[in-house]
């Protein structure tokens, strides 16, 4: 077994520059080196280890499970030695990162976000990923918090409810189901639906229902990201399922779907976040934020 004395770090930093990317090339210009000296640290790292950390898959380069893993301590390693020379030399605090849904940022941790950032000594970046992709983020080490609707949460990971979500039908305010109070997924047959694309979980979701319900519905168009798809829907150009915590445009009212799952947005982080961290702080104003919007509805 490999002993922690062992372990070259600087090797660890820079298979974690490559893990950003999966490109040797890019990687060693970033770090300044040559190509083939990068190729013989990971390789050395990966020797030492006694575990493969990447594989090749067709022409890409991927991560193997223990690549992963060691990513993630290279870039939390990485994060850490930045933190702690910022201390010393009186700098700054490193940037905090958050991860979340274009709706989330819009509509629930708007408050929050505005709240951190008055006093807050770190700056904030912000991903904007879909709930997978969120996860990854957080899990891989690249953002230190991530704020999406989940069912489960992995073991890796801590985390707090923010906010319970409903989902309701938008239709422009000529619709034929404009005046009901709510609606069950029969009611949806036939509808010209604006959804987003193949592959994104929302659609994966409500094609499901709609199909176990067996509703036959139609794909009016197809768009990314609840604020274009309700502009569409203010267009006339079909209705949209969307979450409850959406504001409608004008023209375009919003009906309750109870048939349809509620969404348990969740705020995760990495196990053993430090209270002291500016992330810590960023989470207990999401938190707040998340309590202000249960309050307002």
């Amino acid at each position: 077994m490999t002993q922690p004395s062992n372990l070259d770090l600087d090797a660890v930093l820079a298979f974690a520059t490559f893990a950003d990317s999966l490109n040797f090339s890019e990687a060693a210009r970033g770090l300044h080196i040559s190509q083939p000296a990068l190729h013989v640290k990971v390789r050395k790292l990966s020797e030492r280890l006694d575990r493969p950390l990447y594989r090749r898959v067709g022409r890409a380069l991927e991560l193997t499970e223990h690549g992963e893993l060691v990513a993630r301590y290279g870039r939390q390693l990485r994060e850490g030695t930045s933190e702690l020379l910022a201390q010393l030399h009186g700098m700054a605090e490193r940037p905090v990162t958050l991860a979340a849904g274009e709706g989330a940022y819009l509509y629930l941790l708007k408050a929050g976000i505005t709240h951190f950032q008055k006093d807050a000594s770190a700056p904030l970046r912000l991903l904007t990923l879909n709930r997978d992709e969120a996860l990854a983020a957080v899990l891989g080490g690249k953002a230190q918090l991530g704020v999406a609707p989940l069912d489960i949460v992995p073991e890796q990971l801590q985390s707090i409810v923010l906010t319970t979500v409903g989902q309701v039908l938008a239709v422009p305010e000529g619709h034929r189901l404009a005046r009901r109070s709510r609606l069950r997924l029969k009611d949806l047959a036939g509808e010209r639906l604006v959804v987003p694309p193949r592959g994104r979980p929302h659609r994966e979701m409500l094609a499901a229902l709609l199909q176990s319900a067996e509703v036959l519905w139609e794909v009016a168009l197809e768009a990314n990201g609840w604020e274009l798809m309700l502009s569409f829907v203010a267009m006339g150009a079909g209705s949209a399922v969307v979450n409850a915590c959406c504001s409608m445009p004008p023209g375009v009212v919003a009906i309750p779907i109870p048939e349809l799952p509620t969404l348990r947005y969740h705020c995760f982080h990495l196990r053993g976040l430090l209270k002291s961290t500016p992330a810590e702080r960023l989470r207990v104003s999401l938190q707040d934020s998340g309590n202000a919007w249960k309050a307002s509805v």
